[in-house]
């Protein structure tokens, strides 16, 4: 035991020590906040650079007067032929169309926007809506229907969220809120999973290469050289984690509070067309008051979430980092090292996917719930199904199996590692590894 605390403490402070590793907790903070600007600034930009001049040929005779200019589209009646206007389109480089009305719209409910290029979405978006409103408003006069009757009638329900607890209490409750967690979540394992793993199998490569091994291993276990690095370099990377966390939040805080007009926001937001139609997250964000969903904030159990998101992000990170060490071993160079990374990184690949669709829309339902018990998936499938509320029991049982996993794996991988950190020169296939395993002390 007291060899490996030595190993651990090496690992830790030969990394945390390292100019990279200051630079890496700083910079990357600074690259999510510089990302998010400047996301933002180009997306503002975007439209206003987006305008675009529509002149207008009218066969019907009573669309051109009816569509309205506003900032990203303005209109004007073409006063020349429609083959002229196609062909001094093409010689100008700014950014203009041509809106082609044919006079049986009204039946075909077609039209033609003509560019240079190719078109805009958003400006063929604008220009399709506003002609559907000209022809229902003219379908509504036709059938004698009160438009201004129909316009004032504007009903809009707000749905209160309410969760029953297992005691019979009520309690706010907002999807939304678990969705944009159990999403978060999702990102930060699978991202902090591949790195620090990756990280062990890069270290044991590095020492391997450079004959250190040879060296380390006459004083230490295999075993215990492979669970100090494991822990050592999990301990560098919990605390850099914290670190980017609370450095990250902090930049989001400032900038938001300081630089950022929430008006601009909003504008930015209600200037894409098809806003309605955005992602699953935005939509549930939609529903209901300020009120409600801060309440629903409020009420949000952030501790089980943050314990249990620990506790599975150790389990997760021990699990794949034996793996991780176990191919390190098997191979001399990060080169050969992908073929292993492949195969060992598929379940979370996957379940990372399958974590904005299939999980998050049926969060208990028989796929996310197997998911969240099977040991290589779970680190990432448990913790977006908990938001959502997952029984203790399931919490806990899923757990236990990823810890017992891993004292599996462990073994496995402490047996393919003896003998793999000292082979040399020689490339390793699936079938040698299973050799390695079998051999006897």
């Amino acid at each position: 035991m007291h060899k490996i605390l030595l190993i651990i403490q090496r690992e830790y402070l030969s990394r945390v020590k390292k100019r990279s590793f200051i630079v890496m907790t700083f910079a990357v903070p600074l690259f999510f906040f510089a990302l998010y600007a400047g996301m933002f600034y180009l997306t503002k930009k975007s439209f206003k650079d987006a305008h675009t001049e529509v002149f207008i040929i009218d066969q019907q005779g009573d669309f051109a007067n009816r569509l309205q200019s506003n900032k990203n589209v303005s209109y004007k009646k073409s006063q020349l032929p429609l083959q002229q206007q196609k062909q001094r389109l093409a010689q100008e480089q700014t950014k203009q169309a041509i809106l082609y009305i044919p006079q049986d719209i009204l039946t075909t409910q077609k039209a033609e926007l003509i560019t240079s290029g190719k078109t805009s979405f958003v400006t063929q978006e604008i220009i399709s809506g506003q002609l559907e409103d000209i022809i229902r408003e003219k379908e509504y006069k036709a059938k004698g229907i009160d438009l201004k009757l129909i316009q004032s009638i504007k009903p809009k329900v707000d749905i209160e969220a309410k969760e029953i607890t297992a005691d019979g209490e009520e309690k706010n409750s907002n999807t939304a809120i678990a969705m944009g967690i159990g999403v978060a979540l999702a990102i930060l394992v699978y991202l902090s999973l591949f790195l620090y793993g990756a990280q062990v199998m890069r270290g044991i490569i590095e020492e391997k290469s450079n004959r250190i091994i040879e060296v380390i291993i006459s004083s230490v276990k295999p075993f215990q050289l492979m669970m100090g690095k494991i822990v050592g370099i999990g301990m560098v990377g919990l605390t850099q984690f914290v670190m980017w966390l609370v450095l990250t939040l902090g930049l989001f805080l400032v900038a938001t509070t300081l630089f950022v007009n929430p008006q601009d926001i909003q504008e930015v937001a209600a200037g894409q067309p098809g806003a309605a139609n955005m992602g699953t997250v935005s939509k549930a964000m939609g529903q209901g008051s300020s009120a409600s969903i801060l309440a629903s904030i409020q009420s949000f159990n952030f501790t089980e979430v943050i314990v249990f998101f620990f506790l599975f992000f150790i389990a997760g990170y021990l699990l794949y980092s034996a793996i991780f060490a176990a191919a390190g071993s098997a191979v001399d160079n990060e080169t050969e090292a992908n073929q292993f990374s492949m195969p060992i990184t598929m379940p979370l690949l996957l379940t990372y996917i399958l974590s904005f669709g299939v999980i998050i829309n049926d969060p208990n339902g028989p796929i996310a719930t197997w998911l969240s018990f099977i040991p290589f998936t779970s680190p990432i499938a448990m913790l977006v199904r908990i938001p959502f509320g997952v029984p203790l029991w399931q919490i806990l049982t899923s757990l236990a199996l990823l810890i017992l996993t891993f004292l599996l794996i462990t073994w496995v991988a402490a047996r393919i590692y003896r003998v793999g950190i000292l082979i040399y020169g020689k490339k390793a296939s699936f079938k040698e590894i299973i050799k390695w395993f079998n051999y006897k002390n």
